[in-house]
């Protein structure tokens, strides 16, 4: 497929109420229902322009649940769009994730008119698109298979460090080696990412860089930072093991989406951990080689939760612009 002229981002945010609702909104100058969506703006990641383009155009804070695929259609002047989509929640007012967000102005009467929730029959007659309606029948089925409410792990790496031989002339003790200065911006970045998917849990190896990379994101929501020993170089290199039983734990017990950040000798322990615990369907999108992410970016793992098991529903890579 060629590269998209426009790209935006879109979801359906859902509620489960005496009914499974979804919500549309009514633009007057096309006269049609469809899911909130919006372009991409410059230097803006697509789970930034998602979320903003919900607050812009419902009034509602969202949080991002697992990705439901694309759209792509023709525009205006044979131009390609492409849209991406997301499954939403409401956010709470008094969320952390709220805190790193910036703030958003509602659009015009002119852009949408009107924000209504619908149960789905009633969506699948009202939706004027019929890319939407193909958007809300995979969501039926997710809700159907039990799938539709995720909680998000996301594994991350480190932002881009300073090189080994750069720290305090090569002799600097490894676990205080900081991020690059195109490194820390990328940190401030990703808060952005954490904010989307409303992180609530903050766990880090405690070595600098690791730390660093997700401290602005602990600063804005004042969420506290927990540290853990068997995340480091030093550590994993003495015993994979305990990082294998880490991932194992934070898939099967994850209560809350939360944020892991790692270092890139620890990926490959890390994810033959997860691939054994993903179905063949998402083990697929599971990075197969080094440097298995780069700097700074992030493993999205969507997991649904039925009863006592845990189960992967969804599996993306993440990196702030």
């Amino acid at each position: 497929m060629p590269k998209p002229d426009v790209r935006g981002a879109g979801a359906i945010v859902w509620r489960q109420r005496e009914q499974l609702e979804v919500l549309v909104v009514h633009r007057p100058t096309w006269d049609d229902w469809s899911f909130p969506k919006g372009k991409v703006k410059s230097g803006e990641s697509l789970h930034e322009c998602c979320v903003r383009e919900m607050r812009e155009e419902t009034g509602q804070h969202v949080t991002l649940g697992a990705p439901l695929g694309w759209q792509h259609y023709t525009i205006a002047g044979g131009k390609l769009k492409e849209v991406r989509y997301w499954l939403a929640t409401p956010t709470p007012k008094s969320h952390p994730s709220l805190a790193a967000r910036p703030k958003v102005k509602r659009a015009s009467k002119k852009e949408i008119d009107e924000v209504r929730w619908v149960g789905v029959e009633q969506a699948k007659k009202l939706l004027s698109i019929d890319g939407d309606r193909q958007m809300l029948a995979r969501m039926i089925h997710l809700w159907q298979a039990g799938h539709l409410a995720t909680t998000p792990l996301l594994l991350a790496r480190h932002a881009r460090a300073k090189k080994r031989s750069a720290h305090q002339g090569g002799r600097g003790p490894e676990d205080t080696r900081p991020l690059t200065k195109s490194g820390a911006k990328r940190a401030a970045r990703l808060a952005q990412i954490l904010s989307a998917y409303g992180v609530e849990r903050i766990v880090t190896s405690p070595w600098k860089r690791c730390v660093d990379t997700v401290a602005p994101y602990a600063q804005a929501t004042g969420l506290a930072l927990e540290a853990h020993e068997q995340l480091t170089e030093a550590a994993h290199a003495s015993d994979p093991g305990k990082v294998a039983d880490f991932v194992h734990d934070a898939v099967a017990h994850l209560a809350r989406p939360s944020v892991v950040c790692l270092h890139r000798p620890t990926l490959p322990t890390v994810l033959s951990a997860l691939g054994a615990l993903t179905p063949r369907a998402f083990a697929r999108h599971l990075p197969h080689a080094d440097p298995w992410l780069k700097t700074g970016q992030a493993l999205v793992v969507h997991i649904a939760r039925q009863g006592n098991e845990s189960t992967v529903v969804g599996i993306e890579k993440v990196r702030a612009s």
